[in-house]
């Protein structure tokens, strides 16, 4: 395949378990680096290398990079809807929502039903209010919301609409609840795990998320960072 990354390119990169967004697109400008396209009239030109919304550490799936020119569409591409699966555990939270950290309060399950879980979900259904995990990179007065956290220190972090298009759960095996949902852009999946943990009137955390989808742009579609390194010059 002819690359061409200083004119830009759109790649479409499976972001490995427990990587950064960062640790991904450092991978990918590492390995385009000496390409052929971003030599100009003799002159290496230093690639131009962005993504177009993070994914935490222990999500996996859709990331889209950017290159060259195409880094300009980046915030258009940020803008579009969102479509991820993966699992919640009720019953239990944890302070940043997902597995990063350890368990540190536990709720009872049993009132739960079937029934109640659906109808749970069904209700996120629309626009709302969401607050972001305070494990995050939101901005608080010029400061990362997680430079607060990991000192202990207590900070405020204003809602955001969202949209929460669709909320299905595949599959039901207490604690564990599987789920699909679709989004607008700046939606927390860790936030919703805690807010359908409340409205559950119990507690809940992610075990395990995947996007999958970004606009039109599928995760059937990406190759890992690794693999792109391996065939970027084939």
């Amino acid at each position: 395949m002819a690359f061409d990354f200083y004119n830009g390119e759109v790649l479409l990169i499976n972001k490995p378990y427990t990587w950064s967004s960062f640790q991904a697109v450092n991978k990918i400008k590492h390995a385009i680096k000496n390409h052929s396209s971003l030599i100009l009239e003799g002159k290496k030109v230093k690639p131009k290398v962005g993504h177009a919304g993070t994914l935490d550490p222990l999500a996996t799936g859709l990331l889209i990079v950017c290159s060259g020119k195409k880094t300009k569409t980046i915030n258009e591409l940020m803008g579009l809807e969102k479509e991820y699966t993966g699992t919640f555990f009720i019953g239990a939270t944890t302070p940043c929502f997902d597995l990063e950290k350890p368990i540190d309060n536990t709720f009872p399950i049993n009132h739960i039903t079937n029934e109640i879980l659906l109808l749970t979900a069904k209700s996120f259904l629309g626009f709302q209010q969401q607050v972001p995990p305070i494990y995050s990179a939101v901005k608080i007065n010029g400061k990362r919301a997680y430079e607060f956290a990991r000192e202990g220190l207590e900070a405020e972090i204003n809602s955001r609409e969202i949209e929460i298009k669709e909320f299905e759960l595949t599959q039901i095996n207490l604690p564990f609840v599987d789920f699909r949902i679709i989004c607008s852009k700046g939606t927390y999946i860790r936030s919703l795990s805690r807010d359908f943990g409340l409205a559950l009137k119990s507690g809940a955390h992610l075990t395990k998320l995947i996007r999958t989808r970004i606009g039109d742009f599928s995760l059937t579609h990406a190759i890992t960072p690794q693999e792109f390194s391996e065939n970027i010059y084939i």
